[in-house]
């Protein structure tokens, strides 16, 4: 790529979802301007970040704890609409409202250290050389699949919690669910109405929550990630952490026999899968609700990762490059803790370029 022309700013913010979103209005707030000091950009091609890429039946009334992005309330939105929808016009709203002017669809391709003290950003549009970067890319374009013996041999059909569409497409079929997570007994739930069978498979068992999750339960949520995180170990989720809340609908599916879990197989076979001791069952479909890992491959130039496989934050900045801040990573990668992250990542970009000159 010819680097000739290629634009200086302040701040380059990669992602447009509540974490990128949280920090363009954190820039602004502290005088800012979009075009002229930072820029942001984002690879989805309309407003929403990962929400809008979510399948139609999670309505808003399913979400659990969308908070709002900093400065304008997510007010009066209708329970039964999909969740798409309702976050992703309210997102649209919200860069309207304070003029962020996201350039979309932009992909980066690498980021990699640039001449004078500055990175240097290779994207579809061209490049940008910022004095810093705030990295909010969040994970849904990185489903992970386990691999599993045998997996390639299956006749049916495999996909992931990414491809999830709705339940329809699941009728009359012998479906294999794998996953604990929130997708997972979210998907098992509306499949089981209209499949020939069910059958929910998890490493660990499930452990579900009682009672409200209040701020000392998601404190000590947060600070189980956030220590993986300081040791440069790959993140896990707030949510892997946090349990699984139960609702009536939870508890429903529990009495019917829905969320009864089986250990996870040993290999899949032709037909379905099979357990170490023998057992199998036949499946016309494996639903892979295995969860995402960050997308952070455009800034493996920077050589942040440790050796535990992890990039090593403390608040939001690399350990191994203080102009590289990641929101929306490991701790943050909740909606609130996204929002959080963006303000404390502004602070520390505006005292590096305070202190380090243009």
């Amino acid at each position: 790529m010819n680097y000739f022309g290629a634009r200086e700013l302040d701040v380059v913010v990669i992602g447009a979802g509540q974490a990128g979103l949280s920090a363009a209005y954190h820039l602004r707030r502290t005088g800012a301007e979009p075009e002229r000091d930072f820029v942001v950009l984002d690879h989805a091609p309309r407003p929403g970040g990962a929400w809008q890429f979510r399948w139609p039946s999670l309505t808003y009334g399913k979400v659990h704890g969308m908070h709002s992005l900093p400065g304008m309330e997510l007010t009066g939105a209708d329970d039964s609409r999909p969740s798409s929808e309702v976050i992703g016009a309210y997102f649209a709203a919200y860069e309207r409202r304070f003029g962020l002017r996201v350039h979309r669809p932009v992909e980066v391709s690498a980021v990699r250290e640039g001449e004078g003290g500055r990175l240097l950003v290779e994207t579809s549009e061209g490049a940008y050389t910022p004095r810093a970067l705030i990295n909010a890319t969040g994970t849904w374009d990185r489903p992970f699949w386990p691999r599993y013996p045998g997996q390639e041999t299956f006749r049916g059909r495999q996909l992931h919690t990414a491809d999830y569409a709705g339940p329809e497409e699941f009728a009359s079929r012998r479906v294999v669910v794998v996953g604990g997570g929130a997708s997972g007994t979210q998907h098992l739930m509306e499949i089981a109405d209209v499949a020939a069978a069910t059958y929910w498979v998890t490493r660990r068992a499930p452990v579900f929550r009682e009672g409200p999750f209040d701020q000392e339960r998601g404190r000590a949520a947060v600070a189980m990630v956030e220590d993986r995180v300081r040791r440069g170990l790959p993140p896990q989720s707030v949510v892997s952490v946090t349990g699984l809340p139960l609702n009536d609908a939870v508890r429903r599916a529990r009495e019917q026999g829905v969320l009864d879990r089986l250990p996870m197989f040993e290999r899949i076979t032709e037909n379905g899968v099979m357990w170490e001791d023998g057992r199998t069952v036949e499946a016309d479909v494996i639903l892979w609700a295995t969860g995402f890992r960050p997308a952070v491959d455009h800034l493996a130039p920077l050589r942040l990762r440790e050796p535990g496989g992890g990039i090593r934050v403390e608040d939001t900045r690399a350990v191994r490059d203080e102009r590289v801040h990641l929101v929306g990573y490991g701790p943050s990668a909740s909606t609130i803790g996204a929002n959080r992250a963006g303000r404390a990542a502004v602070r520390s970009v505006r005292r590096l370029l305070d202190r380090v000159p243009a």
